[in-house]
């Protein structure tokens, strides 16, 4: 037996189009109806809310299941009210096909357009079907064209084919396929169906549902031009709502992407299984034991997913376009308490996640983040039915965000007693529009796989508030640079604090923007009023296109912020006496008009923001102490990547000049005597040149030098002690060597904490473990100093080495050896000597000047050190 053709479809429209007359003239034609329901009659078969029969409109998107000859329907009806277009959003991500209704009495509208960039987003191949033609005053023509005008000059009457006028019109659309027609005059059905799923032509089809004119004719079509998609054959699933049944049950909507779904199989990590698989049509429901890829179901048995959930091995996020920019305070009444109404409206905000139920702490208050004022109603009467409560709602205000003006390394430090993360994380500025975008780019070397997986869904998990208003941030991608754990007191949550805190210091560290929504806009006017218009527009600080006039009427389409343009429908009506429309559609988020303004009515203190905190926590003497944001960078274990990156791209580019200067045929001491320049602008006199071609490049290179050098940080000192070379060139130590390593080890690490305390300094002590087999880089600290133990096939020598190389020209460096190799090598990387000798004399002077009072006490001040730069991180990248 032939399986049979199954397709899911959802149909969408602006409200009032006609969008469930047609879903109830489908299932009627189709058979699967013996009575045709209507909207206005409270009998639809897809409306099964009460208020959704009582109001006329669709609130929730539902499930219809239809059989035909030849082919098998999953028909999603979708809310067309803009209120509630976040519903219909969801459902996009599940359709193989979509049909676009359109009123033939009102053409194109503002939320038309919405719907159309949103099909084209999701790549949905869609029918129109152009409904109400019964009515007087529709024009078919004129229609077609305003379809082709505004929406895609692909949009063909499929009531004309077989026609040479609608062949020509399909092969206009193709370059390839207008070279084969005009060769052949042909065009196969193959061809036009892969037109179709390529999103190139779009099939418009005209009738009236309630009338069941043209219905019958746009089945017939759709069924014969649209094709079956193909899966995989692993498991895969995409989730796109969530609900309850009547018994409180919670259901997962889904669609089967790959291979079958089972009853009891385990689908999610935290080891669930399917109870039931439902297939819905209307109200009622079958249930399954297996259903096949492509099909759509709602299951029981799992409580951790959420809409655009990816399971199995399906693919990509779910990343809505349509947001709430309202937000509302929710007034409950005076016995009930916001603690115990909080997770109730959690389970909504579960089932609808465009509500954004938030609880502003400041403030004690719940806040409600929806569409519009329908949605609010609509609200109000699910609360009452299902909690039996009676809310009220306060006056609705601009829903803000934040972004970035430039590019910052976020730090998160958390480090309490027998705690330890550190995380570094890039944040970048992105388009308008793009959301926030996850990445990594550490190493598995600098950081465990699990920890970095660990840090990326703790990005993930929150929403974070920028530094300006406390509003949710957008338009930045955040990547994971670097990040170091303890082997003993690392815990899960210690990343999540770290990782928290790091996005907050990079927010206060860049130059943050204010973004507000915007509406596109098309308002039609009487021509003698367009300058009203434009007048009107300027004012509420929007922008727009040259006006469009059209016999007696002018259109003006342009952009301005939601806050201005609220009520202005109400005033179009009433100046231009009822003859203007206005439409608007959401154009996203752009930078806020009065943002200075927002921004001190918000007050908003990020450094007393108690649940986002900015600074880190550090550990000395044992115990934690916080450090604000600022200082941050002082006290981080790792270094600064971006630092690291910056510098790494400056000496690109002189080793860039130095090829240029080669290729003008200067002569090496010239050559030298320019970079000499570069590198050291700010310690050596400048030269006068004497050849015409050496001054020009010399010019070159001090704007060059002024702009690329590396200025010393003096203040930054830091001492590198050979470990083994000292030991065996001090004869108290080597004589201990000769009996106990650990001994020794131990009396050279106490004098250097002595030294430390004298000297003030950063001191690290290195010692080799380049052949313990499989050995890491060890780093930890010794009272007031660092020991390093290399990794496996690295000298200590190497490990100095590299440590020079990063930092011996940002900082004072001191390296104390007497291996002759080494210090030839030290000394080219502008840090300083000492020789073993040296370091013993020093320090035995100084233990000779220094009174016995002072060295107790400073015995008892050790500086443990947490404003380091990165040790085993840093040579690792190296």
């Amino acid at each position: 037996m032939e399986k049979r053709k199954h397709i899911c479809v959802g149909i969408l429209a602006h409200v009032d189009a006609g969008k469930t007359t047609l879903s109830e003239a489908i299932l009627y034609t189709a058979g699967n109806l013996r009575k045709f329901g209507r909207v206005d009659n409270g009998d639809a078969f897809l409306d099964t809310y009460e208020l959704e029969r009582s109001r006329g409109i669709t609130i929730f998107s539902k499930q219809a299941e239809v059989s035909m000859e030849d082919m098998d329907l999953t028909l999603l009806d979708t809310p067309g009210h803009v209120d509630f277009s976040a519903e219909m959003e969801r459902t996009l991500q599940v359709l193989d096909y979509a049909i676009l209704v359109i009123s033939g009495a009102d053409g194109v509208q503002g939320h038309t357009l919405t719907l159309w960039s949103l099909l084209k987003r999701y790549e949905i191949p869609t029918f129109l079907f152009i409904n109400k033609m019964d009515q007087n005053g529709t024009d078919k023509t004129a229609l077609l064209e305003e379809l082709q005008e505004r929406l895609s000059s692909g949009c063909i009457d499929f009531g004309t084919k077989n026609s040479d006028e609608f062949y020509e019109a399909v092969a206009m659309e193709d370059e390839e396929l207008l070279d084969q027609y005009l060769e052949s005059g042909e065009i196969e059905d193959e061809q036009i169906r892969k037109m179709i799923t390529e999103r190139k032509i779009f099939p418009c089809f005209f009738g009236s549902a309630l009338k069941l004119q043209g219905v019958e004719e746009f089945l017939n079509d759709f069924g014969y031009y649209t094709e079956e998609k193909e899966y995989p054959e692993q498991f895969g699933a995409r989730v796109f709502k969530i609900t309850r049944d009547e018994s409180g049950n919670r259901l997962t909507h889904l669609k089967v992407t790959g291979k079958d779904l089972k009853v009891k199989t385990v689908i999610t990590s935290s080891d669930e299984k399917i109870n039931q698989i439902r297939i819905y049509s209307g109200e009622k429901y079958e249930t399954v034991n297996e259903l096949e890829a492509g099909r759509i179901c709602a299951v029981t048995g799992l409580s951790d997913t959420y809409p655009g959930q990816c399971l199995g091995v399906e693919q990509g996020g779910y990343e809505p376009v349509l947001e709430p920019v309202l937000t509302y305070q929710m007034i409950l009444p005076e016995q009930t308490s916001a603690t115990v109404m909080l997770p109730k409206l959690r389970q909504l905000e579960e089932e609808e996640p465009e509500l954004h139920i938030i609880w502003n702490e400041e403030l004690q208050e719940i806040q409600v983040q929806i569409m519009g004022e329908v949605q609010i109603e609509i609200l109000k009467s699910l609360i009452k039915e299902r909690f039996d409560v009676d809310v009220e709602f306060g006056q609705g205000n601009i829903v803000y965000k934040e972004t970035i003006a430039n590019t910052v390394e976020g730090v998160g430090h958390f480090e309490p007693l027998r705690h330890y993360a550190e995380v570094h994380l890039l944040l970048e500025p992105l388009e308008r529009g793009s959301g926030v975008v996850i990445d990594t780019q550490c190493s598995e070397d600098i950081l465990d796989k699990n920890w970095q997986r660990l840090i990326l869904t703790h990005l993930l998990e929150k929403e974070h508030r920028g530094v300006l208003t406390g509003a949710p941030i957008t338009d930045i991608k955040i990547t994971l640079a670097a990040g170091r754990a303890h082997q003993k007191h690392t815990e899960g949550g210690d990343f999540r604090q770290a990782t928290y805190r790091a996005v907050r210091q990079g927010l206060r560290m860049a130059e943050s923007i204010l973004l507000e929504p915007y509406y596109k806009f098309r308002l039609e006017i009487p021509q003698q009023m367009v300058g009203r218009a434009m007048t009107d527009i300027e004012k509420m600080h929007g922008t727009f296109e040259t006006p469009d006039t059209s016999k007696e009427m002018a259109v003006l389409q342009g952009v301005a912020p939601v806050s201005t343009m609220q009520g202005y429908q109400k005033e179009v009506l009433a100046y231009s006496k009822g003859m203007g429309r206005l439409f608007t559609t959401l154009n996203g988020y752009d930078i806020c008009h009065n943002a200075e303004e927002i921004i001190e009515e918000a007050g908003y203190d990020p450094d007393h923001d108690l649940e986002n905190p900015c600074g880190s926590v550090f550990c000395s003497h044992g115990a934690g102490y916080n450090v604000s944001w600022d200082e941050v960078p002082e006290h981080m274990h790792l270094e600064s990547v971006l630092a690291k990156e910056t510098e790494e791209e400056e000496f690109d580019e002189i080793a860039q000049r130095r090829a240029y200067i080669e290729d003008e045929w200067i002569d090496t001491d010239e050559i030298d005597k320019i970079l000499e320049q570069t590198f050291y602008a700010n310690q050596h006199n400048k030269s006068k040149w004497k050849k015409k071609k050496a001054a020009r490049i010399e010019q070159d290179y001090h704007s060059f030098a002024e702009k690329s050098s590396v200025k010393r940080d003096m203040s930054k000192k830091y001492l590198l002690v050979d470990g083994y070379n000292v030991i065996y060139a001090w004869d108290e130590l080597k004589e201990l060597l000769d009996t106990n390593v650990d001994a020794a080890r131990g009396k050279l690490l106490d004098e250097m904490c002595n030294y430390q305390g004298m000297k003030g300094m950063e001191l690290i002590v290195v010692f080799d473990a380049y052949r313990v087999k499989g050995h890491e880089t060890e780093i930890t600290d010794y009272l007031n100093i660092h020991v390093v133990y290399t990794k496996e096939a690295e000298t200590a020598d190497q490990y100095i080495e590299k440590f020079a190389h990063t930092h011996g020209r940002k900082y004072d460096v001191t390296v104390a050896t007497s291996d002759g190799l080494e210090q030839i090598i030290i000394r080219g990387q502008g840090c300083r000597l000492l020789s073993a000798r040296e370091l013993k004399r020093d320090y035995e002077e100084a233990k000779a000047q220094i009174r016995t009072e002072y060295l107790d006490k400073q015995k008892h001040e050790k500086s443990y050190v947490t404003d380091g730069i990165s040790l085993e991180d840093t040579m690792n990248e190296n």
